[in-house]
């Protein structure tokens, strides 16, 4: 089967881990998931991953708290630390070498993060998996995965979710909703459409990097997308 897409960058949120629980981590979810990851690898997708951390602790709920934003975020960092390490123990698992690099050191966990060095893991096969965001406070890990995106050169940044696609409504809300199949950065960013911060948006525009929104929850999805199969929905440069 050939690849549509042979280096991605998947994003996920601390919040996918939660599976079916209020709080923290889902075992059986992160063992699906896991399997699901190994599939695309088997097939030689170069696979790099940037995980939140809002299962945990999320950075702006701490500061509407009263808590410093720069403080909470900092929090909210080591909380996808947390959540790297859970995914790389759960892939490993699976047989696939895996690699945790973080933006802020913590060298008896985890290796620093050097673009050289995570391109070279991807090229001998490796999962990395990004931690701690980019490493500055007020920015968010979708611009932390729009950024590891750029810079290993990644063909496209999936973004996974509990839902299939870009909708024009919410639609658990609205029933009339109905599913983008394509859509541009700049209708994404001027219609103020929350799949992604406009800042992660505008940074996979200027580097010309697709976005495919999709269930990360549906078996066999995240192999179907890297196959170039029609699921979610796409953000390019040209619009509907």
């Amino acid at each position: 089967m050939g690849l549509k897409y042979k280096r991605i960058l998947l994003k996920l949120s601390g919040e996918a881990l939660q599976g079916s629980k209020n709080y923290g981590i889902d075992p059986e979810f992160l063992r699906k998931l896991a399997q699901e990851i190994k599939e695309v690898a088997d097939l030689g997708a170069q696979i790099a991953i940037v995980i939140g951390g809002g299962n945990i602790f999320r950075g702006v709920s701490g500061a509407t708290q009263g808590m410093d934003r720069a403080t909470a975020d900092y929090m909210g960092m080591l909380a996808t630390v947390i959540n790297a390490l859970a995914l790389q123990d759960a892939l490993e698992k699976e047989g696939l070498q895996t690699r945790v690099l973080t933006a802020i050191e913590m060298r008896e966990i985890a290796e620093p993060y050097i673009r050289r060095r995570a391109i070279r893991h991807l090229e001998k096969g490796r999962v990395v998996i990004f931690g701690a965001g980019t490493g500055n406070p007020f920015f968010t890990t979708d611009t932390a995965a729009a950024l590891r995106a750029a810079e290993i050169n990644a063909d496209v940044l999936l973004k996974a979710t509990k839902v299939d696609g870009i909708y024009t409504a919410d639609p658990v809300k609205d029933k009339s909703a109905k599913k983008l199949d394509k859509l541009s950065y700049k209708e994404v960013i001027t219609n103020g459409i929350k799949v992604m911060d406009s800042a992660a948006v505008s940074l996979c525009m200027e580097n010309n990097i697709p976005i495919i929104v999709f269930d990360v929850r549906k078996p066999g999805n995240l192999k179907k997308v890297v196959l170039g199969e029609d699921v979610g929905t796409l953000v390019e440069g040209e619009g509907l």
